[in-house]
């Protein structure tokens, strides 16, 4: 079978960490073309993952016969309207997180999505957690879901582009995710997409939505800590904490039921364990603690990406109207979190999410 050809649009952090790295171990992909405003970062890219061309036009890309496939790695604020462009032109789509800070943009993208037979998959990528979690729950194993909690935060983009400044030999800073005129979004969704898009993933459908933002440390009129609170379509009462100001970094959350309880990271080593009581009458018995073999998923991004496409069909998770969902819920985040007021969402517990 011959490789499927793949253009990049964007070559930034994320593209030089992630994308072009696990395209390079992976034989089906052959990556033929990138493209980015900084001659000197494509120069590297090209040398570094023997890629025969650059562009400093996206338009290049999207015009090329050749390319299968187009990953959009641009800032966010670009990446719906060169998706459409790259779904408009007959190329399949990986589109980095967040799909949008824009409501109608990520409408426009799911309508984009749904006249055409490509394959789009819109970032993050779960892993084997939150696949076989979501068939956890599911099934009941530990009741009906009262609760959960998910926080995913770091230091702040500066700690992350000192990195890449280091990839590509640079000295200066360009921190546009601080720039509320070229961002328009802050921490919620550069990092909260994590915890909302594993709540979601887990979970299913939000319905309505509470937060908490604020601009605690860093120099942005935009938001750098946040907290949303939300109620699930069966009236479970979760929350997504997200920040820029944590520098020992967290990634975890916990699931709660009427039957027992989720925890990621586990116990004991375990990267996530079933608590589960042995009485229901006696708060002093103790907790079964069960480490959960984590045995559903759908391999790596890239070759998911290729297995859906292969198979013509979209992401059963990764999709455009789970991004949009998500794009929902932190757009409202935002919402409550200046008006105080809680937010109901347009989705309901019968989309497609």
């Amino acid at each position: 079978m011959s490789r499927f050809k793949v253009g990049v649009i964007g070559a930034g952090g994320i593209v030089a960490r992630l994308h072009l790295p696990d395209l390079a171990r992976n034989d089906n992909f052959e990556v033929t073309l990138v493209s980015g405003r900084k001659k000197h970062r494509l120069e590297h890219l090209c040398s570094a993952f023997d890629i025969p061309r650059y562009a400093t036009d996206y338009e290049a890309v999207v015009a090329d016969d050749s390319i299968d496939g187009i990953i959009i790695g641009t800032p966010h604020p670009l990446h719906v309207p060169w998706g459409l462009k790259a779904l408009a032109a007959g190329k399949h789509v990986l589109m980095q997180k967040p799909l949008t800070g824009d409501m109608e943009e990520a409408n426009a993208f799911v309508e984009a999505v749904e006249a055409t037979d490509r394959t789009a998959l819109c970032m993050p990528h779960y892993g084997n957690d939150v696949y076989t979690l979501r068939k956890v729950c599911k099934s009941g194993a530990i009741g009906r879901i009262s609760g959960a909690r998910f926080r995913t935060s770091h230091g702040g983009p500066e700690i992350y582009y000192a990195e890449i400044r280091d990839i590509f030999g640079e000295k200066d800073d360009d921190l546009w995710f601080f720039d509320a005129k070229r961002a328009s979004v802050g921490a919620l969704f550069d990092m909260g997409v994590y915890s909302v898009s594993q709540c979601v993933g887990i979970l299913g459908t939000m319905m309505n939505v509470t937060a908490v933002v604020t601009t605690f440390d860093k120099p942005t009129e935009l938001e750098d800590n946040a907290t949303l609170v939300m109620e699930t379509a069966e009236g479970g009462v979760v929350s997504c904490e997200t920040s820029w100001c944590d520098p020992a970094r967290t990634g975890e959350y916990s699931i709660h039921g009427t039957a027992g309880k989720l925890t990621k990271p586990g116990r004991d080593g375990a990267a996530v364990t079933m608590w589960t009581p042995t009485s229901y009458t006696r708060e002093s018995a103790p907790l079964k603690l069960t480490p959960v073999e984590l045995n559903e998923g759908v391999g790596g991004l890239h070759q998911h990406w290729l297995d859906c496409i292969r198979e013509g069909k979209q992401p059963p998770l990764e999709n455009a109207w789970t991004a949009r969902h998500i794009t929902e819920i932190m757009l409202a985040g935002l919402e409550a979190g200046r008006t105080g007021r809680r937010i109901e969402l347009a989705t309901t517990a019968e989309s497609p999410v």
